[in-house]
């Protein structure tokens, strides 16, 4: 079965014409010679492997393929077993080789069991479909010790297995390439991280990370939310887009979470704070709503789940202080959800 491709090119080459696809021509009917019935009854006689007449019991074909679903059960209880043989197929392992021989390790001490998993290894895996398996089974073991769903990672071996083929990232280390996915997974499912988030949690550096995220992203023309075959350039991650995070993480309300994402959008459309990292601005905002509605949490904590220092925290916090008027609608104050008395005033330099 035939898939879409993932992350086509950004600007891909001319390619050669396609060659015709020769099929089985669906007009040819199949009629018994005896009865010459434009409306034939044949039957798939499946237990002798014949190919019958269901009128005259001509024999027209012999040792036939039996195509149906096989419900064959090799357990050891009774009973019906519902399995199917075989696993579906994997649209991440089209073109490889989807099916394992396991030998035994019982050879009575001779040694032959070894050289025998030895030769079946060379010969079923060749080294690129080793090393893609290998890099899969690193997403996967990554994303389940950053707690992230197995679509994103469905999605960083869609792209890493498309930077393979197209020998985009030659000479980089597999641990880079494997984070730059991972990170460009996480920004298209709308649950993006930080480069300081992925660097701890791949003990990648930061620099090496940025070259294989750029010259993805130029490849393939990514962009948050877009789809595997379709694409556009797209801004860069917003703030308000690690609030949910950082909010569940701190134990905040809902509302809190609202009103940070309105107070965010105010100040970048007022310019306000421009030019800050999109966590130290999420993170100022967090400090700024939670005591402008009384629901107060430490700098500390807040530094601690961001990952940004206290001093800027406290930063955007004095930048947001000194424009309050123009961040903090009316209405929240009507409500009585807001109010500015609650605002400390930071005079630390």
């Amino acid at each position: 079965m035939a898939y879409a491709k993932p992350f086509p090119l950004a600007a891909p080459q001319q390619k050669a014409p396609a060659q015709p696809v020769f099929g089985p021509d669906l007009a040819v009917r199949l009629i018994c010679p005896d009865c010459r019935d434009p409306n034939p009854n044949i039957v798939e006689e499946f237990g002798s492997g014949d190919l019958v007449c269901g009128n005259c019991g001509l024999v027209l074909g012999d040792r036939i393929v039996d195509t149906r679903s096989e419900w064959r059960t090799f357990a050891n209880d009774e009973g019906d077993d519902p399995s199917r043989v075989g696993a579906a197929s994997d649209p991440l392992m089209e073109g490889i080789e989807q099916l394992d021989t396991v030998i035994s390790f019982r050879d009575g001490g001779s040694g032959l069991a070894r050289e025998l998993q030895r030769a079946s290894s060379r010969s079923q895996n060749a080294r690129n479909e080793r090393n893609i398996l290998g890099a899969f089974r690193d997403i996967s073991s990554w994303c389940d010790q950053f707690s992230l769903p197995k679509t994103i990672a469905d999605i960083a071996k869609q792209l890493y297995k498309r930077a393979d083929e197209e020998k985009l990232l030659r000479g980089k280390p597999l641990e880079a390439v494997i984070a730059a996915c991972i990170f460009i997974a996480c920004r298209q499912a709308h649950v993006p991280r930080t480069f300081r988030e992925i660097c701890n949690l791949t003990h990648v550096q930061k620099k090496m990370l940025g070259q294989c995220y750029k010259a993805l992203e130029q490849a393939f023309n990514l962009s948050p939310g877009a789809s595997t075959t379709h694409t556009a350039a797209s801004p860069s991650t917003g703030p308000e887009n690690l609030l949910v995070r950082y909010c569940n993480h701190l134990d905040l309300p809902p509302m809190v979470q609202s009103i940070c994402g309105d107070i965010i959008i105010a100040a970048r459309k007022h310019g306000i704070a421009d030019g800050r990292s999109p966590v130290s601005i999420a993170g100022g905002a967090i400090y700024f709503t939670c005591h402008l509605l009384g629901k107060v949490k430490s700098v500390r904590d807040i530094s601690a789940v961001a990952g940004v220092s206290e001093g800027t925290i406290k930063l955007v916090y004095r930048l947001y202080y000194a424009e309050k008027e123009k961040l903090v609608k009316q209405e929240w104050i009507d409500e009585g959800k807001a109010d500015l008395g609650r605002l400390p005033f930071d005079s630390t330099k």
